[in-house]
Parts: C-alpha cells; sequence; structure tokens
C-alpha cells in the first residue's frame, strides 16, 4: 500500500499549532529533500506514506495521529502556542518542536501525577512585577539556594533539586551538532510549574542564569520562551518590565551579599584596571559570568558604556579562541584515536533529571499506570539499572 487516508483537519490543526503556512511547509520538505512537492501533493485526504513520513517529520506526532478521525480544537491547555501570539524570540522550527515536545511532557506528567495521586501544589507564593526583584530575591534565596559549589554542573543539579523540593519541575534538553533544526532559545516557563533550559555545556554560568531568570517568570506566573535570558550586553537593559524583573532578580539571587561589594565599587577606569581582579573573583563566588557583572556595573553607573564596550568585545574574543582552540583539541584527539584504532571516550550528553520528574515516574509505575519499559525509557536507563531507581 503506498498510499493512506488521513484527516487533513489534523494536519491543519498542526500547521496552527505551529503557526506555519502551507507554503512553510512545501518551503521545508523542498529544502530537506529532493523531490519537490506541490500544494495539491500534500494537502489531500489520500496522501503517499513516503510523504507522510516526510511531513512527520517536523512534527514527530506518529502516522495514526493522521489517520484519527477526531477533529481538534485550538485549545489553551494543549499549548503556549493557543495561549500567547507574542513572545521573546523569534522562534525557529526547531524551538517551536522543542516547545511542542515539553507542552506535551507536562500534559503527560500531570495525568500522570493525578492518576497516581501525587500532588504537586504550588508552594512559593506569587509575585509580580511591582515587587521589589532584589527583596523577592532576598526571601526565595533563603528556601531554594543550595550549597555553594564551584563545580557548576554541581550547583546546577543542586539548584535543579532544591527547586524540586518546592514542586518546580526542571528539565534541561540538549541540542546535538547534527540535529537539523536548531532551537533558538534559552529557556522557557510553561505554566504552572514547568522551567526548561538549553543545555549550555559552554557555558554552565550562562545557563545556571537562564534557570533562575526562568524562575522569576515561575515566580510572577508569567508563561514566556526566551531567546536572550542573560544580563550580558547593553541590549538587555531594555528588555520589556517583565524581562527586566526576571533579570534582575536572577542577578540578585545569584550574587546574594556580594552585592553590596558591587554597588561600594568606584568608577571603573583603567587606573584601577577596571576593577578587572575583583570581578573575575565575584564571577568564581557566585556563578555569575564576568559580563555578566560589568553590565550591571553599566546599570549602577559605575563604568562608562564605551570602557562597558571594549571590555565586553574583549572577553567575548577571549571566550572565542578559547572555544576555538578546544575545537582544535579535540580534533587532533579524534585523529590520535583514529591512528591507534582506539574509540574515543565520550558520548552523547544526558540531560539532568529533576528528582521531582523521577519522583513521579517511580509514582506511576507503583501504580501500575506505566509499565517498565515506559519507566526505562522515562528516565533514559537500560532494565538492568532499574533497581537503583526503586529503592
Amino acid at each position: 500500500m503506498n498510499s493512506i487516508n488521513i484527516n487533513i483537519e489534523r494536519l491543519n490543526h498542526l500547521l496552527k499549532l505551529y503557526k506555519l503556512s502551507k507554503d512553510d511547509i512545501l518551503s521545508h520538505l523542498n529544502t530537506e529533500f529532493k523531490k519537490q512537492f506541490k500544494e495539491v501533493d500534500v494537502f489531500k485526504s489520500e496522501i503517499k506514506i513516503s510523504l507522510l513520513k516526510k511531513i512527520d517529520s517536523i512534527f514527530h506526532k506518529g502516522i495514526n495521529y493522521y489517520i484519527d478521525p477526531k477533529d481538534l480544537k485550538a485549545s489553551k491547555e494543549e499549548s503556549i502556542f493557543f495561549r500567547k501570539d507574542k513572545f521573546n524570540a523569534e522562534l525557529s522550527l526547531g524551538a517551536k518542536q522543542i516547545v511542542n515536545q515539553f507542552e506535551e511532557e507536562k500534559i503527560a506528567l500531570s495525568a500522570l501525577s493525578k492518576l497516581s495521586d501525587l500532588k504537586i501544589d504550588r508552594i512559593l507564593p506569587f509575585y509580580n512585577i511591582k515587587n521589589n526583584p532584589k527583596k523577592v530575591a532576598s526571601e526565595v534565596r533563603k528556601h531554594l539556594y543550595p550549597e555553594f559549589n564551584y563545580n557548576k554542573k554541581e550547583f546546577l543539579k543542586s539548584l535543579i533539586n532544591e527547586l524540586s523540593e518546592y514542586n518546580i519541575l526542571v528539565f534541561e534538553f540538549i541540542e546535538t551538532w547534527n540535529k537539523k533544526e536548531i532551537a533558538n532559545i534559552n529557556g522557557f516557563f510553561l505554566a504552572p510549574n514547568f522551567i526548561v533550559v538549553k543545555r549550555n555545556q559552554k557555558s554552565l554560568r550562562r545557563e545556571i542564569f537562564t534557570l533562575i531568570h526562568e524562575l522569576g517568570h515561575y515566580l510572577l506566573n508569567e508563561e514566556e520562551i526566551d531567546e536572550k535570558t542573560n544580563e550580558d550586553s547593553m541590549d538587555g537593559i531594555s528588555f520589556n518590565q517583565v524581562e527586566k524583573w526576571c533579570n534582575d532578580f536572577a542577578y540578585y539571587f545569584l550574587i546574594g551579599d556580594l552585592d553590596s561589594t558591587i554597588i561600594n565599587l568606584e568608577q571603573a577606569s583603567s587606573k584601577n584596571d577596571y576593577h578587572h581582579d575583583l570581578i573575575v573573583s565575584i564571577s568564581n563566588d557566585t556563578n555569575l559570568s564576568t559580563i555578566s557583572l560589568y553590565t550591571r556595573l553599566l546599570i549602577n553607573g559605575k563604568i562608562s558604556k564605551t570602557h562597558y564596550k571594549i571590555i565586553v568585545d574583549d572577553i567575548r574574543e577571549n571566550i572565542k579562541k578559547r572555544e576555538e582552540h578546544e575545537r582544535l583539541e579535540r580534533e587532533r584527539e579524534k585523529v590520535k584515536a583514529l591512528e591507534e584504532g582506539r574509540k574515543l571516550g565520550g558520548g552523547i550528553a544526558k540531560p539532568i533529571l529533576s528528582p521531582l520528574y523521577i519522583k513521579t515516574i517511580q509514582s506511576a509505575f507503583y501504580e501500575g499506570i506505566i509499565g517498565e519499559a515506559e519507566f526505562c525509557k522515562s528516565l533514559h536507563i537500560k532494565p538492568n539499572k532499574i533497581d537503583k531507581y526503586l529503592q
């Protein structure tokens, strides 16, 4: 059987969900695949299975989705794309795919928690942008700030664990080097308690800041998808009120009492080497980036825009050189490993799993709602490792 009958309204529903036109779909198909498709080939009730699979490479719904006779209506419960019209990013297709993936995850986990009688009620109070972000950060820090760790990945894990204690689910998404559709976002918040951040192996400080920025959205109960979340450019200072509040909150949450040191600094100039050594020291002691700290100096009027730009450009250039050096080292190691006939260590990075997520999956398994196969798939583990998660 080369063709199959589909419910064309379901395809139209996906176009609304992703905010794509028919021309967008055709453009994608005709860019990705050799054969050139026309509207008459794609948007009809009987379609070639091979073409349907190509279409589903965009939406990842599975063939059964398209043949289901039940029509779907745009629902705010289904997606943030039906709840909001504008975001802080011009979303790429890859970004829309990621957001939709976690929106579905949120709905599925909500169902599992209800079926297994697992209560995930909000514990922290609601705030609004009229609340002082520094004061809010001080209050929330008492509950959520973990023991500081100079190992940034361990510190990130600790943050995720602390948020879990307050019924806030945190997920990482990972962009592999060979992924066709790249997500142009750093993170997003989905009500009521879902925070998703991009794994940033090159800059865990950025990922940490993004996580706390999205925590700000959670506290305000303001759903958003963010491309820029770091206070690391002059552009970042002119964000809208909600974004500025979340940036300020993230800064104050991470810097803690050391903010008084930043406030009391004299004007940065060549005479004091622009406080370089102190800024690096504070960066190490807070896991805030040096660029973020210099941006705070700019906000506080402690450095001129001209000097700020020179310093930040220099920092970015050094980062670029370091990353290029690391890339060349990896390439040399690959060649050496190939010559010596050995496999290069390392593999695909795994996301950090929130304890609250693990608890939800465990509860569903104990209640018989999911089986062993789904349990292992959800936790990215092999069946022989299952006992480790059933203690």
